[in-house]
């Protein structure tokens, strides 16, 4: 069996995903065959594997930098929020149903027999198995019946990492108070303390550290520096939705939907030296903006209503009528038709008049679309650019007028277009770069400038040099002899 190491936090957003992405590359630049594993992911930034599946994309990013398949045995059990208080269940790829968070809770523990048929499949194929936990594992009230966090750890038997965030502040409270809060036996499996996102002189932490080993017992296995890697983010805490831009000659605004899911879909815009990306709530934020981009959400009606409340559909809609183009991209397409149906109750049911800037309706269903796909754009003024992508949505778009956005390799159309109005359910469809390089000169000629006929690089290549300098800065500040004997301990 695979030997083990996994990665808890001290909080979300504390490093964890990043940190076993980078264990994942520097076992595998160390000739180690290396899996990812997270039993449960809550996110609304999903991924369509080669044979149809859904998984979180946390666990895709470290598949990728083990240099392996994206797999669903990766994360068995995916939670895609639809509410406050309520989520979509995906067990191994498949949607099992809509669960309000007590529902979930009281039967989460019956998904144990499938988290380690899945776990043990990969552990018999590959070398080394990344675990990456959730949130917390000091967050009480659920260790009971925790699936994901330390109760995963003493089902496969792994030992911890523990990771705290210095640049929130607070990071000595937040791991000896982490471990302060653990049982004996679970505190007993941390076998290394890890000091995330640190800027400054490590000499001036170490009296801290010195103390920090003192009271907790545990060592100090590294402080990792602020790393400046540009990876995909798996949800909306994402710093890319409030990030600021610096003035580039096209101004991109994404509208940032209350559930807006698959926002990478546009990273690769952000890379292109004209194109500045910026995320919009506000009406007023549409100002200036040469590409306005309805994303994808999870909850497309419920974002269409708010769409209208908070007057960004008045403002999207003038701006469009006086010649800002406008790209939707899944929920977001499902917006800019005529009107959107709902009636088996898949978000809540009835029907609402969508922005009417498509000629194209959508009648939502219960099965949920989830295909990868080859296309070619035919859209005017992208013909001919090739696009590798996926699906992933309930519902189907029917065109009443315009043109197809693309055609797929089987010869079925796909999305439509309309002027400057284009609608599409491709994810990824910026990914290979020449999408890209076609829209940026495309809308700079609309500004009255010329081109740069830039190449951009494939996500595929830009993520490879990403992770590798994500595993040089934890290589260097991780104390990885004691990590590989650990593993051989738990052997």
């Amino acid at each position: 069996m695979a030997k083990r190491i996994m990665v808890q936090g001290t909080m979300s957003g504390a490093g964890k995903s990043l940190m076993a992405a980078a264990l994942c590359r520097i076992f595998r630049q160390d000739g180690l065959r290396a899996a990812p594993f997270k039993s449960q992911n809550m996110a609304l930034n999903s991924y369509i594997t080669q044979d149809g599946l859904e998984m979180g994309r946390a666990q895709v990013v470290q598949a990728q930098a083990a240099g392996v398949e994206p797999d669903v045995r990766m994360n068995p059990i995916l939670l895609k929020p639809s509410s406050d208080t309520g989520s979509q269940l995906i067990v191994n790829g498949e949607v099992r149903g809509e669960y309000r968070a007590a529902q979930y809770f009281k039967m989460k523990k019956s998904l144990i027999p499938e988290v380690l048929a899945a776990y043990e499949s990969l552990a018999a194929e590959y070398d080394v198995i990344v675990l990456e936990g959730a949130g917390s594992p000091a967050e009480i009230n659920l260790r009971d019946d925790d699936i994901v966090n330390m109760g995963l750890a003493q089902l496969v038997d792994a030992p911890v990492l523990l990771v705290g965030d210095i640049d929130r502040g607070g990071v000595f409270a937040q791991l000896f108070g982490t471990t302060a809060l653990l049982e004996e036996e679970e505190r007993a499996r941390i076998v290394g303390l890890v000091i995330n996102k640190f800027r400054g002189d490590e000499a001036l932490l170490r009296p801290g550290l010195a103390m920090l080993e003192e009271k907790t017992g545990i060592p100090v296995l590294g402080v990792i520096p602020y790393a400046q890697v540009d990876l995909d983010d798996e949800d909306s805490l994402s710093p890319r939705l409030g990030r600021s831009v610096h003035r580039k000659a096209v101004d991109v605004a994404v509208v940032r939907l209350p559930h807006i899911s698959n926002f990478t879909d546009f990273s690769p815009l952000e890379r292109h030296p004209a194109l500045g990306v910026r995320y919009v709530s506000r009406p007023d934020q549409l100002a200036g903006a040469e590409l306005i981009i309805l994303p994808g959400t999870k909850a497309t009606m419920e974002d269409l209503r708010w769409l209208r409340q908070s007057g960004m559909e008045s403002e999207i809609k003038k701006l469009a009528a006086a010649g800002t183009p406008v790209l939707g991209v899944c929920g977001g397409y499902q917006m800019l038709g005529e009107t959107l149906s709902d009636p088996d109750g898949v978000e809540g049911g009835g029907e609402l008049a969508g922005l009417g800037l498509l000629p194209c309706c959508t009648v939502f269903a219960s099965q949920k679309t989830r295909t990868r796909v080859e296309a070619v754009a035919v859209a005017p003024p992208f013909e001919q650019v090739p696009l590798n992508c996926y699906e992933i949505h309930m519902g189907i778009t029917r065109r009443t007028g315009g043109g197809a956005f693309a055609r797929f390799s089987d010869g079925r159309e796909e999305g439509t277009a309309e002027g400057k109005v284009f609608g599409t359910y491709l994810h990824g469809l910026f990914d290979t770069g020449a999408l890209v390089e076609k829209l940026a000169d495309w809308l700079m000629t609309e500004k009255g400038l010329s081109p740069k006929h830039i190449r951009v690089e494939s996500q595929e290549e830009y993520r490879e040099r990403q992770y590798d300098a994500l595993a040089q800065v934890v290589r260097e500040h991780l104390d990885m002899e004691a990590v590989y004997r650990i593993m051989e301990e738990y052997q």
